[in-house]
């Protein structure tokens, strides 16, 4: 296990790098994300360096809720609850509670590493819970993710388990990558990226058969997706490598999210495996809920045809 410099203090937090079977991951303290992988020397994660946050939101892992809650409030038991606005320009809270803190080691080795952050009772959220995540390469150096929330409070607490991976495939140029998506509907959303209603993917929304990225700017979530004990999506290159996001059953939705912005890149494709979509606070679609002590895992990962 290789770790940051003694006595360097890096933005992104403590690192831990992962070898096996010639891939190489680097996970990041701070919201214990994913900053970088790579299988034989092939990048298949959208990197940064440790001098700055990620940015995009890239290889963060979210709880206790992913993508927005709208105007960063709910209610529970009729009671309003107000969480910081951390999306100002759309006025709302993004990507859970813990994207700004640092998670401690609880396990670590060559192939794999577990971290863990208290999520502490406070507004918007008065409840106490435990996020942990474990990084694993395995004996072809697929990564593997789990992601663990425990109710450590005295009451039932509701959530949601999200991660934001970015994917490219080495050098290839964004412009040639190819996004599928085995999703049979989208969720409509408005202006402050709040979902409206669900339907079935229309033309300029269907997945199912790939699309070139420059075709695919949007940030939409997409459910129904085909299980059939572990789900794909997959973006592909014209020369017939492709890197895939695998998921088991407790992930109901995705977001693809096809950027412009991404920095030094001229296209980006995030796909974001949530056990929950935007706003699951306020609709109750896809929301869980934990009785004291009980926790629950969300499990993903990424493969490479190389």
């Amino acid at each position: 296990m290789t770790n940051t410099t003694a006595g360097a203090l890096a933005a992104s937090g403590e690192q831990f790098t992962l070898h096996r079977a010639g891939a190489t991951a680097v996970i990041a303290s701070l919201a214990a994300g994913l900053r970088h992988y790579d299988r034989g020397g092939v990048d298949l994660v959208e990197s940064y360096g440790t001098g700055g946050i990620a940015p995009g939101a890239a290889g963060l892992t979210m709880a206790p809720f992913a993508n927005r809650v709208d105007g960063g409030r709910w209610e529970l038991d009729g009671k309003p609850q107000q969480l910081d606005i951390t999306e100002v320009p759309r006025n709302n809270a993004i990507h859970g509670l813990l994207r700004n803190t640092g998670y401690a080691v609880l396990e670590s080795s060559e192939e794999h590493v577990l971290l863990e952050a208290a999520i502490y009772p406070q507004h918007g959220y008065p409840f106490l819970a435990r996020h942990q995540v474990r990084y694993e390469l395995s004996a072809d150096g697929a990564l593997r993710v789990s992601q663990t929330l425990v109710n450590d409070s005295p009451r039932r607490a509701p959530f949601v388990l999200g991660a934001h991976p970015y994917f490219r495939l080495g050098d290839t140029a964004p412009e040639q990558l190819r996004v599928t998506v085995d999703a049979a509907s989208y969720l409509a959303a408005n202006d402050r990226m709040i979902p409206t209603q669900t339907l079935p993917v229309d033309a300029a929304h269907d997945l199912r058969g790939g699309r070139l990225l420059p075709d695919a700017v949007m940030d939409t979530a997409f459910t129904g997706l085909a299980s059939d004990g572990g789900t794909r999506h997959m973006v592909s290159a014209p020369d017939g490598r492709s890197v895939s996001l695998w998921h088991d059953a407790s992930v109901s939705y995705v977001q693809v999210f096809v950027t412009r912005d991404f920095p030094g890149r001229t296209l980006a494709v995030a796909m974001e495996p949530m056990t929950g979509p935007a706003n699951a606070f306020n609709s109750g679609d896809g929301l869980k809920w934990l009785d004291p002590g009980e926790q629950f895992t969300m499990r993903w990962g990424i493969d490479a045809e190389l």
